[in-house]
């Protein structure tokens, strides 16, 4: 909101409306075109009633003796006969009273000559008193419409585009605005309405923010160690997670009049507005020091500049990202100004804009981890009516690499699949569902195949499940199918580990479990297919990473050849080099296609009662692969950690004797049941301190408080 529209409108008056132009512009149209259609307003003049005759018509109201005058233009060859009074109800049909004052008929000629000789004829004869002549050609308000109209027109046109284009612009409207500022500026945190308590996951990167938002509100616990507030901070992340929502939880919290726009907004086709839009800014933020900006999208204004002239920089641009520069960090001083801005492209921006003294932090705001999407996941489901067996863990580990704004998306399809099928309440299949529905895309249970296609499909995914259940580093599997969903056919579906860093062994058993469905095509069905496209491009893609990355070839081992230069059309390595990484990809990939085969012959028997199985049900799971194979010997990541977080819960659990279960409840329970456990302890201390003094302490328990335990102890039970 702008700050001059607050100071008008605000002290509790009523809003005076604002004036359109465009009601003026649509009004002196229609009154042009009245002029134009009626001969310049000829017909506001004249109070008598107007009829056209033909020139034979014409002659024999003459010789009637009907004209009382007759006016004649010749520059038109138009005439005019008024009519006596007498003969109005002859000529018209109607009586004078309904004609109005001076009614006559309007005619058109040939020849002046033998008009003039037969009106002197009938003057002669006594019919007609008179005629005379009008050499007016037409409306001088007309000629002068015909003369300068498309001038004024266009002047018109230009006035109304400029109008429009800085009706938005802060401060006011019209073709002095274009240059302003366009950011919305919020006084009060409870405009927005978005805390840091709304913000789940993402600690460390709340930790610096909050730190920023601290400083504003008590700048002397800084300033007192001799530290200064930070010029700006850089929200870095993938798209979804949470960049916007934590600027909105500063704009909630900082107490202080908060700036936001988008990069987008300083790009105007007209030269010079980007670099005066970013001046406006800081001077409306200059006023209202201290003060945050916020420039979400910064890699609209911020991209780095070219280096060379012959890749054609725009000019507009970087003069607009000149501006922002210095009026960041330039000759001048901004003190008490802070900048936040937010990209998920921070290796696309200017260095000039990255360095200290303008973005002094950049803070990663990640995809969220197991523990962080546990939080999401229960501040999404506030508004939602869940089921109470609904299991929250095992919904986090089913949406590894989803980000904050997947997992609100999760939540919402859950809801609507709920209520398609009539649920009161949304339980733990609906959220699996809504997973599915996420990443393969609807069901598409009317697409009809063939009972070869739908055999060769099985086999496929068949293959998938029986390699990476014996590869010892592969993803858990979940389910298979061969329901088609979106552009597949038929899925497998795994629960990924979120490993920290990853070693060439699991590296290779996942490529080994992607080339699972080729090889179950080429030995069991004697042909391969287009449906393996996707595990071929994936296989390849990691086969390439591992290679020229990652340096696990044995013939380039310990060498990166990463290159993160976007404009940079060459690459960082040979053409010999390039066919060694060639070389090194296509033996990988046919080593683990060899592994593939060799573990899918010797499971023959498995895999086909495996196929067999999702023929008939479409859907398995993975209880019934584990039912054909035996249990995998192998423990995953995510349950030594799982395992190794309960074991933790459970030594402290031990240390107070109660078993906590507190993740669902509301703040006023945690409370209640922290002073529950607060009075056990200290019961139970004094417990023990009685009977090492050798015996029971005289005091007798206050009624009420073993009243208070026995009910505890109830509730638990």
């Amino acid at each position: 909101m702008n700050n001059r529209n607050n100071n008008k409108n605000g002290g509790g008056g009523p809003k005076m409306p604002r004036f359109n132009t465009t009601w003026l512009y649509t009004l002196v149209i229609i009154i042009l075109l009245v002029f134009f259609f009626t001969n310049g307003g000829g017909f506001l003049a004249s109070g008598g009633e107007q009829q056209k005759s033909g020139y034979t018509q014409f002659k024999e109201y003459v010789s009637k003796g009907y004209a009382s005058k007759i006016v004649i233009n010749k520059n038109n060859s138009t005439l005019k006969m008024y009519v006596h009074a007498k003969n109005i109800r002859d000529v018209f049909g109607k009586p004078a009273s309904e004609t109005g004052e001076d009614p006559y008929v309007s005619v058109e000629f040939g020849d002046t000559g033998e008009l003039e000789s037969f009106l002197n004829t009938q003057i002669d004869a006594g019919t007609l008193s008179e005629y005379g002549y009008e050499n007016k050609s037409g409306s001088g308000f007309m000629t002068f419409l015909f003369n300068f109209g498309p001038i004024i027109l266009l002047v018109l046109v230009w006035l109304f585009v400029f109008s429009r284009m800085g009706g938005g612009a802060g401060g006011g409207s019209g073709i002095f605005s274009v240059g302003k500022s366009k950011a919305r500026m919020y006084e009060k945190g409870g405009d927005v309405g978005v805390t840091f308590k709304d913000v789940a996951g993402q600690e460390g990167a709340k930790q610096e923010i909050k730190e920023i938002v601290d400083f504003l509100k008590n700048p002397r616990k800084y300033t007192e160690l001799g530290g200064k507030i930070p010029r700006g901070a850089l929200l870095v992340g993938p798209p979804g997670t949470g960049k916007t929502l934590l600027a909105k939880a500063v704009a909630g919290e900082a107490g202080v009049p908060f700036f936001s726009m988008s990069g987008s907004d300083f790009v105007e086709m007209f030269v010079g507005v980007g670099a005066s839009r970013v001046r406006d800014l800081f001077r409306q933020a200059k006023e209202k020091s201290p003060c945050i900006i916020f420039i979400d999208e910064i890699d609209a204004v911020g991209r780095a500049r070219a280096n060379h002239a012959s890749l054609g920089g725009n000019d507009e641009r970087e003069n607009t990202l000149n501006a922002l520069l210095t009026e960041m960090d330039g000759f001048g001083t901004n003190s008490g100004v802070i900048i936040l801005a937010a990209t998920n492209r921070a290796d696309m921006l200017d260095k000039a804009l990255l360095r200290a003294g303008r973005f002094d932090r950049q803070i990663h705001v990640d995809l969220p981890d197991l523990q962080e999407r546990k939080e999401i996941f229960f501040v999404h489901l506030r508004p939602l009516k869940i089921d109470a067996t609904l299991d929250i863990d095992y919904l986090a580990r089913q949406t590894p690499g989803f980000s904050g704004a997947d997992i609100a998306n999760v939540c919402n399809e859950a809801a609507l699949i709920a209520a398609r099928h009539n649920s009161r309440t949304v339980g733990n299949q609906d959220f699996l569902d809504g997973v599915d529905r996420i990443i393969g895309g609807l069901e598409k249970k009317t697409k009809v195949m063939t009972a070869a296609e739908k055999r060769a499909i099985a086999l496929h995914e068949a293959g998938h499940a029986t390699v990476s259940w014996f590869c010892e580093h592969a993803n858990p599997l979940v389910k298979v199918s061969i329901v088609p969903r979106g552009q597949a056919l038929g899925a497998a579906w795994y629960l990924p580990e979120e490993r920290q860093i990853t070693t060439k062994e699991q590296m290779l058993d996942e490529v080994c479990a992607l080339l699972g469905g080729r090889a179950a095509e080429a030995l069991f069905t004697g042909h391969i297919s287009t449906g393996a496209m996707n595990d071929l491009e994936r296989a390849t893609k990691s086969a390439f990473g591992m290679i020229a990355y990652a340096g696990m070839s044995d013939r380039l081992p310990n060498i990166c050849y990463y290159n993160n230069q976007e404009y940079q059309f060459q690459r960082p390595y040979s053409e010999t080099t390039a066919k060694i990484i060639d070389d090194e990809v296509l033996k990988l990939v046919n080593e683990q296609f060899e592994r593939a085969k060799q573990l899918l012959t010797e499971h023959k028997e498995g895999h086909n009662r495996l196929a067999e199985l999702l023929i008939s049900r479409e859907v398995i799971f993975a209880e019934d692969v584990e039912k054909i194979f035996g249990k995998r010997p192998w423990v995953s990541r995510t349950e030594e950690i799982i395992a190794e977080n309960n074991k933790l819960k459970e030594e402290e659990e031990r240390e107070t004797g109660i078993k906590l279960n507190l993740e669902n409840m509301p703040d006023e329970v945690r409370r209640a049941q922290s002073e529950y456990l607060a009075q056990v302890k200290k019961d139970k201390a004094a417990e023990k301190a009685a009977r090492e003094n050798g015996g029971i302490s005289d005091e007798e328990p206050d009624k009420e408080t073993v009243g208070a335990s026995q009910k505890a102890e109830e509730d638990k039970a």
